[in-house]
């Protein structure tokens, strides 16, 4: 097989063949692992990114001035940017939440990247077995970067992508409502993985938009698929090495914003109905507000959770923990902190650990341990998410406000 080695194709290539080992690691663990499912999406995102830079990587060694290479490429499908929205969607469905299935109306989410490849079939036949000539390629370029291709194209990640952040922004707005340790749990891999997506697409409008303004050549493009490189290889390493696993299951609504619990039968009273909704805290004064009259008898049985029984101090404390406890369901639970306490459940549980904090600090505990020892003895479970509780409760970090309150 032809492939010229220079600085061009051969920087490509490296890129590509870290890509694609990084895409079959990644495909095995997730084929191995059910807690690891969602890497079998990353590995296609890879996969994807790679046949991405293949024209221009495969350009410079020569095919395109070369038959067959040159028909190669003209009539096989290498950049299918169609299919790259919908994998990085489906990617951060399957990394937040346990219960995400694709099912059959799901797939139609890949039915235009199909259509695209059907045309280049359609193609094949006319040229190759009917015409036997240039027909559809009379023009001599290459259907991958037909301006109306990639304009689509690049419409459709930018949707994608919208879709991906709202439904991060809906996993993380669910998990400050259901559990106390919501902090470990955000998945920042999540946001970062689709900060750099979005990097790469305004890489893309920006040389795009260079393009127009001044005759890019050939070699002026490829420094885009060279950024395009570098950022595939960034997220191949950082999406191999998380760790992190989801354990809420939930049912998303992106148009409604509202995502609602799935039930978990070993966690939970009997009678909480699947799907639950899980509310936002109601501010005091709302004029939406419903008065319930036995507000005030459940928030007392709370309280004394929290104050007599200490239940702060399981650093994994849920929402149907409690529920389970008080016979109810963790909507209604959710409800009552929302609407009786004014705050979401992450927030009004690590705020009496703060408050369990200060107690201990005022006896004299920091004399006989570390602060963050007395930080895991009040519930806390990790250094970060300590300072950042700590923070939001008092406007101090922990030190500032020991040095304060000891004069030391």
């Amino acid at each position: 097989m032809r492939f010229d080695f220079n600085f061009y194709s051969s920087i490509l290539l490296i890129f590509f063949v870290h890509a694609v080992v990084y895409a079959f690691l990644l495909w095995i663990r997730g084929r191995q692992q059910e807690a690891h499912r969602g890497d079998q999406w990353l590995a296609l995102f890879l996969i994807l990114a790679a046949l991405y830079i293949m024209p221009w990587m495969v350009g410079f060694a020569g095919w395109y001035d070369n038959q067959p290479y040159r028909d190669i490429l003209f009539y096989t499908p290498f950049q299918h940017i169609l299919w790259i929205g919908p994998v990085v969607y489906f990617y951060v469905q399957s990394i937040l939440n346990p219960a995400f299935i694709v099912d059959r109306k799901q797939w139609i989410h890949f039915v235009p990247g199909l259509i695209f490849i059907l045309f280049h079939f359609v193609m094949v036949v006319v040229d190759k077995l009917i015409l036997k000539e240039y027909y559809f390629l009379a023009s001599g370029q290459d259907p991958d970067f037909l301006t109306l291709y990639q304009v689509v194209g690049t419409a459709s990640m930018l949707i994608y992508f919208w879709l991906s952040y709202r439904y991060y922004r809906l996993y993380r707005k669910l998990m400050v409502q259901v559990i106390s340790y919501a902090d470990q749990v955000v998945f920042e891999w999540i946001h970062v993985f689709l900060s750099i997506f979005i990097l790469m697409l305004l890489t893309k409008i920006l040389f795009f938009i260079a393009g127009l303004l001044v005759d890019l050549d050939y070699i002026g493009n490829w420094w885009y698929y060279l950024v395009f490189s570098i950022l595939t290889y960034f997220i191949a390493i950082r999406g191999y090495s998380n760790q992190q696993k989801a354990t809420i299951r939930f049912e998303p609504n992106l148009l409604q914003f509202q995502p609602k619990l799935i039930a978990d039968s070993s966690s939970v009273a009997e009678n909480w109905e699947e799907p639950i909704e899980v509310l936002d805290p109601i501010q005091p004064g709302d004029i939406s507000q419903v008065i319930d009259p036995l507000l005030e008898e459940k928030k007392a049985q709370i309280q004394q959770l929290m104050e007599i029984d200490r239940w702060y101090e399981n650093p994994t404390l849920s929402l149907a923990d409690i529920a389970k406890h008080m016979e109810s369901n963790p909507s209604q639970v959710s409800r009552l902190i929302n609407q009786g306490f004014s705050l979401n459940f992450n927030d009004f549980v690590n705020g009496f650990r703060v408050r369990a904090f200060q107690e201990k600090i005022k006896a004299g505990e920091h004399k006989k341990q570390t602060l963050l020892g007395i930080a895991y003895d009040c519930g806390f479970n990790s250094k970060a998410t300590f300072n950042r509780a700590f923070k939001k409760c008092t406007d101090l970090n922990p030190k500032d406000w020991v040095a304060t309150y000891t004069g030391a």
